[in-house]
């Protein structure tokens, strides 16, 4: 993966789409919270679960551990598989809490904090990094959906690597810089979103020069 490669698109995302300012929080906790909830589900039903919640308790482990299981599962319910995602909140609550809250954690050097995320259960990879980058910033690269389908599509990965290789390969490029790794990661989930779709509108994509994928979409000669 090449690092000037990397840092253009960074560079005509930014232009196209401006800072991203992530992630939409209020605290640390929070964030590891809505990491958890957003498995599956938009960002907007995390933030409709998490106002929820916070309607009835302060956002903290204690007092999530506190209510009564089925109207914490209520709270959730508009992040979908709301009784799972209950069990997985109440036990990495336990979790956080036996590990020493938010100080102890973020006194583990990197390795250890994310072996630490990925032993509990439902934290996979994807969610550990987001934890990691966001709650304790720490520089990894966050590898999602969106990643492999925009870079994929502009011929920078194949589309199928495992997900610590491409994890690797992004952070080896860009260097531990946590700002540009959040920023990078917002502006992925942006252009995702609105442009680089499963069925992309590449006539409003920043980066059709550089994308072989658009250019055979933009080809009148390849209609019919």
């Amino acid at each position: 993966m090449e690092p000037e490669a990397l840092r253009r698109v960074h560079e005509v995302l930014v232009a196209c789409f401006g800072p991203q300012d992530w992630w939409p929080a209020e605290s640390a906790f929070e964030i590891m919270v809505g990491a958890i909830l957003t498995q599956n589900t938009a960002w907007t039903n995390v933030e409709r679960a998490l106002m929820r919640l916070q309607a009835r308790i302060p956002l903290s482990a204690e007092a999530i551990l506190r209510l009564d299981s089925d109207e914490l599962a209520d709270a959730l319910r508009p992040s979908g598989y709301f009784n799972v995602k209950s069990q997985r909140l109440r036990s990495f609550c336990e979790a956080y809490l036996q590990a020493g809250g938010l100080s102890g954690l973020d006194r583990l050097p990197t390795p250890a904090l994310r072996a630490w995320l990925l032993g509990l259960k439902g934290v996979g990879p994807e969610t550990a990094d987001d934890i990691l980058l966001y709650a304790f910033e720490r520089p990894v690269f966050i590898v999602d959906a969106y990643t492999r389908r925009i870079f994929s599509r502009l011929g920078l990965l194949a589309g199928k690597e495992p997900y610590e290789r491409i994890r690797d390969a992004f952070e080896r490029a860009l260097g531990p810089d946590v700002p540009l790794l959040k920023e990078y990661h917002a502006l992925i989930v942006q252009q995702g979103k609105a442009v680089c779709r499963s069925r992309p509108a590449c006539d409003r994509c920043a980066l059709w020069q550089t994308c072989a994928a658009a250019a055979d979409s933009l080809d009148p000669s390849s209609a019919g």
